[in-house]
């Protein structure tokens, strides 16, 4: 996860208030007040509003006209929908990868995984959450399928801040899994690589499902 002092002031507002979502302690329909979350984070409501125009994109908060924003209805339980969704469009853009041997970006799939452990190496995590999002849309690039890749695209998109909320403590593992799964996309191996990618995003839904679980 990016540390604090390198975090945005939307960043810090966004993640905080997303957990509090996905733990319960907002319920759906609970009133986001701009001026109360501006003075308990110290900040103007500025980031206040790009925070909340960031959860709007993710689901997780309704924004109204001259009503305001509130917890959405559905956020929680569209979180481990959309990971599961999330999955089966990765494992099948990882075969389809694998089939192509990783395509016109074989090059740069080897690359990411080779800069993402020197990040780890100089302990440069800030650099490794964007690292990250860009590996999976390498293996979308290399299924050479472009509305798999804009579907998966906007998966990605909604479904971005698991990644800064699961690396800290998986950062190791996370890119053992992308140096396995771009071995077996640029190895031909189209079973190995969407079997790999789909224990892969396991570990994301259960990840969701400990959230709920909270």
């Amino acid at each position: 996860m990016i540390p604090d002092d390198l975090a945005s002031p939307r960043d810090l507002i966004s993640r905080s208030l997303r957990d509090d979502i996905l733990s319960g302690q907002m319920e759906p329909g609970h009133r986001l007040i701009e001026a109360n979350i501006a003075e308990r984070f110290g900040v103007s409501r500025v980031p206040v509003r790009e925070a909340l125009s960031q959860l709007q994109s993710e689901g997780f908060v309704e924004l109204v006209r001259y009503r305001g924003a509130t917890v959405s209805g559905a956020s929680r339980a569209d979180a481990l929908e959309l990971m599961q969704v999330r999955r089966g469009l990765e494992v099948l853009s990882a075969q389809l990868a694998a089939q192509r041997h990783g395509g016109d970006v074989a090059d740069a799939l080897s690359a990411i995984v080779d800069r993402a452990r020197q990040a780890r190496s100089t302990d440069a995590m800030n650099a490794v959450p964007p690292l990250v999002f860009e590996f999976h849309e390498l293996v979308a690039t290399a299924s050479g399928n472009r509305q798999l890749g804009e579907m998966l695209d906007r998966a990605l998109r909604r479904v971005s801040w698991v990644f800064d909320r699961h690396l800290e403590a998986r950062a190791d593992a996370e890119w053992d899994d992308h140096a396995a799964i771009a071995h077996a996309i640029l190895n031909g191996s189209p079973v190995q690589a969407g079997y790999l990618m789909s224990e892969h995003i396991a570990k994301d839904e259960l990840l969701i499902r400990e959230l709920h679980a909270g």
